[in-house]
């Protein structure tokens, strides 16, 4: 509980991640806001499924909340309201700030009477979105401090964010909001494609980072490094150097 975890890729896609922690924290019984701006709601839902989640059936029961990025610009962009009277998470596509957004997350994981789920959990994919649209990297890094603040320290919540990174990339508004989560982040899981290129049997290595410093000064941080290999349904992870086809 109160965890925050940042999800970082380079050089290959992560978001396979994100699939494993939305499928794991649904099934744990959590209730999860999905901030989900690179893909569509049925996208996930194929993807779930296949993980032996049913997304509908979630957001039926009042499980999961779930933000439709693209769905929700195009609907703001074109002067559609989602429900009519009720202001968008979005809004700063025009106001240039994410107070709008922070109050959807507050509001969708704030336990309401009867609710007995285990515990709130937001979700972002992917983060570097946001700047995209317009947000400066300080609006960005405000709202997941404030998110840190509601979720995981009032509401005892856990955090999980994807963002893409690149060290040779001149985005310096993305590489300063990369830079400036791992600082604060309590357990990092890093993907990077392999610097020798494309191989069928290993599809990237994973490096996992706790954060041992960020609780203790005078603590390392612990580091493990992993090769993987995505599946249809799972993913397999080895040491270094023990694939299938080097065995």
């Amino acid at each position: 509980q109160g965890q925050f975890t940042l999800l970082r890729d380079t050089r290959t896609d992560g978001s396979f991640l994100v699939h494993h922690f939305l499928s794991f924290y649904l099934r744990a019984g959590c209730k999860v806001c999905f901030v989900a701006l690179l893909q569509s709601f049925s996208h996930y839902s194929i993807v779930a499924q296949k993980l032996g989640v049913s997304l509908a059936a979630a957001k039926e029961r009042g499980q999961l909340v779930f933000l439709e990025g693209l769905k929700s610009c195009l609907d703001l962009l074109f002067g559609e309201e989602e429900q009519p009277g009720q202001p968008s998470p979005l809004q700063f596509l025009s106001t240039r700030e994410l107070r709008a957004l922070f109050d959807f997350v507050r509001v969708s994981l704030t336990p309401a009477d009867g609710d007995s789920w285990k515990g709130p959990v937001l979700l972002v994919d992917d983060l570097g979105v946001l700047l995209s649209l317009g947000a400066a990297p300080v609006a960005v890094l405000d709202f997941i401090h404030y998110c840190r603040v509601s979720v995981c320290c009032q509401l005892k919540g856990n955090i999980v964010v994807l963002v893409h990174s690149n060290e040779d990339s001149e985005d310096e508004e993305n590489e300063l909001v990369v830079n400036s989560l791992c600082h604060h982040s309590d357990l990092i899981l890093w993907a990077e494609g392999l610097a020798t290129g494309f191989c069928k049997d290993v599809h990237g290595q994973i490096k996992i980072i706790k954060r041992l410093s960020l609780r203790q000064a005078a603590e390392q941080d612990l580091v493990q490094i992993y090769q993987y290999k995505i599946q249809d349904r799972n993913v397999t992870f080895f040491a270094p150097g023990l694939s299938a086809a080097v065995l």
